[in-house]
């Protein structure tokens, strides 16, 4: 049974637009400007800044006019509350459970906040299992990860595919163990000259269908 290996934020999910739903909610909530959003959306990267640090920034930004409590109440649920899966996304994860793939997700971040985002968006319902960095004490592109997850549904880690939109992460986790990859572009362009994906596609679903198409 083939292994496929599946990031969780702005690959199966938009993480990125359900932050930015969630934030321009708190500055609307909050009477902040919505010319805010964009310092904040770049404060937190795509979610790689570490949550502490976010939380740190936006307390002295706003101190005395936000509580605390309401930052942290964006920075553990706002996304988590928001994320939707595509139908294309669905349909293509069912197609690959039919064609007989192993789904599992494999993802940095902490458990609580992930396993949100898998059960609100019924990921959980269409996959065969997932890890979380914060669970193995381990995160992409470290290999001890990809063999967990691995262990975690009982599959071989050898002929696996790794999709995912982080070339480090990613990309370069695979590279390190032998696995062919797909990147996620998400409208971006492949800047890295010491690997490469073995294909590039612009949606998970694309890659999804390119991964059973090949097998």
């Amino acid at each position: 049974m083939p292994l496929l290996m599946l990031d969780l934020d702005n690959t199966l999910v938009d993480r990125d637009a359900a932050f930015r739903d969630a934030v321009t909610a708190f500055l609307a909530e909050h009477r902040l400007p919505d010319t805010d959003l964009a310092w904040v959306v770049s404060v937190d990267a795509s979610g790689y800044t570490a949550r502490q640090d976010v939380a740190e920034a936006m307390t002295d930004r706003y101190r005395h006019m936000v509580p605390a409590t309401a930052i942290h109440a964006l920075l553990d649920h706002g996304a988590a509350d928001r994320v939707v899966l595509t139908d294309p996304s669905r349909e293509a994860l069912d197609r690959a459970q039919a064609d007989g793939w192993t789904s599992v997700i494999v993802t940095n971040g902490r458990t609580v906040q992930q396993e949100a985002k898998i059960r609100r968006t019924g990921l959980d319902q269409l996959v065969q299992g997932w890890v979380i960095s914060e669970a193995v004490g381990r995160k992409k592109p470290e290999p001890e990860i990809f063999h967990a997850a691995a262990e975690a549904v009982g599959v071989p880690l050898t002929g696996a595919w790794v999709i995912g939109d982080s070339p480090h992460a990613d990309i370069a986790g695979a590279n390190a163990l032998g696995l062919r990859s797909v990147w996620v572009s998400n409208g971006q362009r492949w800047a890295q000259e010491s690997y490469q994906p073995t294909h590039v596609t612009e949606d998970v679903a694309t890659a999804i269908t390119y991964v059973l198409a090949g097998r």
